[in-house]
Order: structure tokens, then sequence, then C-alpha cells
């Protein structure tokens, strides 16, 4: 997307502070709607939703009124703080929390709701944190197209400058509304105008598989998940872009733009330039690591591992817990960066089967999966989040003092973070004995739960798992990280959106024919109809807590 940066002052940058008393006071209330939102959606329709549009537009509101201080909040910034919260509490209460702890309720276990509870928390601030110290890297750079982080930015943007800007979004705002209300995702279209076209026509492709393969009279009783085949392709894609990070950061930057660049962005913009270094993106995803095998010893101490596991057995489960939880987080935070969606379902179960390949006993494995499904939405939606963040603040990238602003822009978004995490714990703990007493408890808990009681049905699942990897790493390796051709194809061939296929190529046709008549410029506005597909698409999909059950 192109953004012409610009500076009308040379006065120094101050980025407002999530802990400045009436910003403080929003925070914590937008986290409670978010949080209450979040763990009724979980718990009702099996999902939970993006409300960092809700937030902003909260913000704005809040800012038009005069008095007590609350003109405050026309600033954008602060206003990015608030969507931060929101989203931050929503993702945390529905899928880092209630619903890994749902597993033990669903599973017969009530006793480990309460460890389990302490496990995932520290699950998903380690989520946060990594995602925090690598976010700018050549990694996960800050050019990537993190779609819903670009429609926070333009909702935003439009609501402070007006105009045509707001004119066009709201426009796709009402057809991205539209659309969802009858059941099409308007983001599959809204992503394919701001996302990598070579990305987006993969995930279209493994959309299109998976609606279609049945057609096909020989495979008419064939099921792909059922075979593990979408799940092999996104092991080997997985492996291969975890080897792809490591490259990244043992060798130098090539003359070749580090990251990359639109062909409308003016390459000489110092927004452009990676923030985050081999060192700390070595340190990020390295002391991520470790500090997950630190998080899975105490997990496995305190929900009582040790009467079912000798030291050693202790120790090798809870590397494997790490190593899942680690692979679950970079992998769900791949496909959302160029997708805006994330399987983390999938990705969960891959380390469930291997659990019962290796023979795991039924509470250990419990706790691992729980442990794993943890972690990936924080460190996704945080993507999210400091994208937003980033175009926002990129107006001030020629400004002598702009890289201390961005990073400490980027702290305070991790500060509204954190306390958005607070507040959805606090949610959680008040509220999951009341939801699962009364049998709200998410639908994908049972599903893992039922899994684990079942054990292992399909023999040949491993095999799958091992011959379809191949595919994957191949794909991958050919698209290289700044594409992830094979974590699209296979997180396209995982989900189950009806048509979205059909959304995903007619939209990169539309925006493949206007970018060649008009040419690289054309992209600022396919940007910013696709932010408002995205964000009607989100607002409408808050529309379904009204919806009869």
């Amino acid at each position: 997307m192109t953004t012409e940066p610009t500076t009308t002052t040379q006065a120094p940058l101050r980025h407002p502070s999530a802990f400045e008393p009436i910003t403080f006071i929003l925070i914590i209330l937008l986290s409670v709607v978010g949080a209450l939102i979040g763990l009724h959606l979980i718990t009702t329709l099996g999902i939970s939703a993006n409300t960092s549009v809700i937030g902003a537009l909260v913000a704005m509101i809040i800012g038009r009124i005069g008095i007590l201080g609350l003109s405050k909040f026309r600033d954008i910034n602060r206003q990015n703080l608030a969507q931060s919260a929101i989203s931050s509490a929503t993702f945390a209460a529905a899928n880092a929390l209630l619903m890994p702890i749902g597993i033990s309720w669903a599973f017969g276990r009530p006793d480990l709701v309460w460890p389990m509870l302490a496990g995932v928390t520290a699950g998903l601030m380690i989520d946060a944190w990594v995602l925090y110290r690598t976010f700018g890297s050549r990694f996960l750079p800050a050019t990537a197209p993190w779609p819903p982080g670009v429609a926070a930015a333009e909702t935003i943007k439009a609501g402070d400058q007006g105009g045509r800007r707001a004119a066009v979004l709201t426009g796709g705002g009402v057809v991205g509304a539209v659309m969802s209300w009858f059941g099409l995702s308007a983001s599959a279209a809204g992503v394919a105008f701001i996302g990598n076209v070579v990305a987006l026509l993969m995930l279209g492709i493994g959309l299109m598989v998976n609606q279609y393969y049945k057609l096909v009279p020989a495979l008419k009783d064939v099921s792909l998940s059922g075979q593990y085949i979408p799940h092999g392709l996104m092991v080997g894609a997985g492996l291969v872009a975890l080897g792809q990070a490591v490259w990244i950061f043992l060798n130098r930057p090539s003359r070749r733009k580090a990251t990359p660049v639109d062909d409308g962005e003016d390459a000489t913009d110092p927004a452009l330039a990676p923030t985050r270094g081999r060192q700390e993106l070595a340190s990020g995803l390295g002391g991520g690591f470790v500090v997950f095998i630190v998080g899975a010893l105490a997990l496995g101490v305190i929900t009582g591992l040790m009467a079912e596991m000798s030291i050693w057995q202790l120790i090798g489960w809870a590397l494997f817990a790490a190593f899942a939880a680690f692979v679950h987080e970079i992998i769900v935070g791949l496909a959302a960066m160029h997708s805006g969606w994330f399987p983390a379902f999938a990705v969960t179960l891959i380390f469930l089967v291997l659990g019962l390949v290796a023979g795991l006993p039924d509470v250990p494995l419990v706790v691992l999966v729980g442990y794993c499904a943890a972690t990936g939405p924080a460190f996704a939606d945080m993507g999210y989040d400091l994208k937003a963040g980033w175009i926002l603040r990129r107006v001030h990238s020629r400004h002598p003092g702009y890289r201390a602003y961005e990073m400490s822009g980027r702290r305070q978004q991790y500060y509204a973070a954190i306390l958005g995490f607070a507040v959805a714990l606090a949610a959680v703990m008040l509220l999951w004995q009341p939801m699962f007493t009364d049998g709200r408890v998410p639908p994908v808990s049972k599903v893992f739960a039922d899994t684990i009681t079942a054990g292992l049905t399909n023999p040949n699942a491993v095999t799958n798992l091992m011959l379809w990897a191949i595919p994957g790493a191949i794909i991958q390796l050919i698209g290289g990280s700044s594409r992830q051709m094979g974590i699209m194809l296979a997180t396209g061939l995982l989900l189950t959106q009806p048509n979205a296929c059909w959304l995903i190529f007619g939209a990169l046709i539309i925006r493949l024919v206007i970018r060649h008549l008009k040419g690289a410029k054309a992209e600022e506005d396919l940007a910013l109809v696709g932010a408002g597909l995205i964000a009607g698409d989100a607002i409408a999909s808050l529309g379904q807590i009204f919806k009869p059950r």
C-alpha cells in the first residue's frame, strides 16, 4: 500500500502512553467489552471475531466529546492503543484462555482447569512477547500485508481525515457487511486487494480444492482432513518456514531490499527498513523457545504429570510441548501475516496426532494440546495491531526521531495488549465455572477432548503426514519466505469458507487489471477498498451474537 510519508513539524515526537489515566480507563473498559464478546462467540458459535475496528470507532466517537479531557481521543495514536487493547482482550479470552482450559473440562478432569489456566496464561504472555520482539524483522516485516491491521489503520485514518478516503472506506465497509450477512466472506476479497498476489493465489487454490474435490468421482468418499493430507502439507511447509527464519538471522542481508516493497512504494522511505536486526530476531525466537520450555516444565509440575512420568519423561514431554507451542505460533503467525486467517485448530490437531502416535498418556496429552492451543492467536493479533500502528506512525518517517518514535509506539501498544490480557484473564477466572457448568464449553474444546478419548482411528495418519510433508516443503521452498506459498496452500485446504476462493480470484483479477490500466499508484485505492471490506466483515460478524441459535 502506498503512503506518502510527510513531516509537518520537526518538533520532538512523543507517543501517548497507555498508562495516561484517561487512556488507561478506556483501555480497561474496552477490554472488558472485548473479553465478553470473545467468550460469548467462542462458546455459542465456536468462533472469535477481530474487534479492532470496534475499538477504533468507539475511541473516535469518544474523541468528539469535548468534556473531561475526552477530546484527547481525537489523536489517532490513542485510538490505535484502544483498538490494540480490545482485540487483544477478545482473542486472549476466547482462543488463548477459555478454549484450552475447556479441553480439561470436556475430558472430565475439572481439577486440571486452574493449573491449566496458569499454564496457558504463561503461553499467552510468551506468545505476545515473541511477536513484539520479532515484528519489523526480515522474517516478520512491517511491510507484509497483515490485512486486518491495514483495515484498522485505514478506518482510523478515514475517521481522522474524512473526505474521499472516508467515502471509499465506508462504501467498502457497507459492501463487506452486506456480503457477510449473506454468508459470503468479504474478508477473502479484502485480503486479495492488500496481500501478496502469489500468496493469495495459493490460498485461493487451497480453498477451491477443499470445496470442490469431491466432484471428482474417484474422490467422492475421500476426506482430505480425515487422511491428514492438508496437515501433512502444513508440517512440511512449517518446518521449511522455520528453516527460512534460521537462514535469515544466520546470513547477512543482501544488497537487495531487505523486505519486500510494493512497486508504488518509495524505496528510500526510512519506515521500510527493518527495525529488528538479525541478533534481535535470533534472541526473540531463541529466547521464546527457551521460555516455552520453562513454561512447559512448570505446567507439567503443577498439573501433576510427575505422578505419571519419570523425571526424564517429563523433560522429554516438556521439550516436545515447547516445540509444539513454538511451531504452532510461527505457522499461525505466517498464515495470518499473509491472509488474515490463522488455522490454529488444524495445526494443534497435528501435534495431537503426533502425541497419540508417540503413545503419550491421556492426561499429559490433554495438557500438551492445551498449552499448544494457547499460542498463535495472540501472536497473529498483535501482528495486526502493530501493523496498524506502523501505518499510522509512518507519516513521520522523515523525522530524524522517527525510529525512536516508532519503537516507543510499539512498546505502548504492547502495554495496551498486556492490559487487555489481564482483563481477559480476570473475565475467564470469574466466568469459566458458571459457563462450563451451564454446558457452554467451546465446541473446539470438545473436539480435542473427544479425539484424545477415541485415540488414533486412522492407522495411516503418520504415513500421510510424512508423505504429504514433502510437497509442502517443496512448495514452501519455491515461494521463499516472502510468499509463504506452502503455508498458504495448506491454510486454504484446512479452511471451510464456501465460495471464498472465487472472491479471492475475482478480487485478484480486478486488482491486476486496475494496476495494468492505472499503474502502481492504484494500489492505495485498492488497499482502501480491501480495508473497508475487511472492516465491514468484522463488524457484521459481531451481529452473529444476535442471530437465533
